[in-house]
């Protein structure tokens, strides 16, 4: 399925979802209506939505449905990162990165993991001299 545009309460359903499914009504209220104070019927209205946008489905269950993603978590990341770099830093990675770095919210182990990144897309080992 193609990345479906969702917002970003709707995001937090499929993050139950995501963690575990197929998933009642009343386990997905139960997830998410503490930690948010979200009302019972505000939560219903975010599966429906979600419903009508395929991003999930449903199956009946005896008197309940049982709800699970057709989104898959990866699409929509993928969908997500894809609009704030081309929002934000015209499509390109670079400046997010430097974004980051002139704020000094780059940590040693930040600094490591992009260095091995760039080393894998080289070809080559960080440190191996090639």
């Amino acid at each position: 399925m193609e990345a479906t545009p969702i917002s970003e309460a709707e995001a937090m359903v499929m993050e139950v979802l995501w963690r575990a499914s197929p998933r009642s009504a009343e386990e997905v209220i139960a997830a998410l209506a503490d930690p948010n104070g979200w009302a019972e019927a505000t939560v219903k209205t975010l599966l429906n939505r979600l419903l009508n946008k395929g991003a999930i489905e449903a199956e009946k269950d005896g008197r309940r449905y049982l709800y699970s993603p057709v989104l898959r978590r990866d699409a929509w990341v993928q969908q997500q990162s894809e609009g704030l770099l081309a929002r934000l830093f015209g499509g390109r990675v670079a400046p997010l990165v430097a974004h980051f770095s002139e704020r000094g919210q780059l940590s040693a182990a930040d600094v490591a993991e992009l260095k091995r990144l760039v080393a894998e897309l080289d070809g080559k080992e960080p440190g191996d001299g090639r």
